[in-house]
């Protein structure tokens, strides 16, 4: 079964993916990896905003750390020109949630990115990770991930 058919079975269209908001580039491949910035959590609608352990609960945190790993998908199908079959594996994810001082879920939070990946991507969505606290994150959105894939 091929990654878009995976996901399309798990209701997930990926989209043309967002532009940068400032000066930087949405990745960078060198040899056979792709460096992806960080993407925000985000849907079609709008940005999910807000501090997990004041505005947002855990599991809506894991929410919005899944739709980055969307938007990491999306960027990485464009480094790919387009033939996600070139994904060989996520190599590792940056987490960064936006929380209250005193939370410390936050490997719970980006579990919505690990446990997505994995879940779409068989072995190739296993990974190394970091999972941090932001006092702040652009715009206030509740979580930014950036990732290293290695593509073929």
């Amino acid at each position: 079964m091929t990654i878009e058919a995976r996901l399309s079975e798990l209701g997930i269209t990926l989209s043309t993916p967002a532009a940068p908001a400032a000066n930087y580039v949405p990745f960078v491949r060198s040899g056979n990896l792709v460096h992806v910035s960080g993407q925000i959590s985000q849907t079609k609608d709008g940005m999910i905003k807000g501090k997990v352990g004041a505005d947002l609960s855990v599991e809506e945190g894991a929410a919005a750390a899944k739709r980055c790993a969307i938007s990491l998908l999306e960027q990485v199908k464009a480094a790919c020109d387009g033939d996600l079959e070139r994904l060989v594996r996520v190599v590792k994810l940056t987490g960064f949630v936006n929380s209250t001082p005193d939370f410390g879920q936050q490997s719970t939070v980006i579990n919505g990115a690990s446990d997505f990946l994995v879940e779409a991507l068989g072995d190739k969505g296993r990974h190394a990770r970091s999972a941090v606290s932001a006092a702040a994150l652009p715009f206030g959105v509740a979580v930014e991930i950036e990732g290293i894939f290695e593509i073929a």
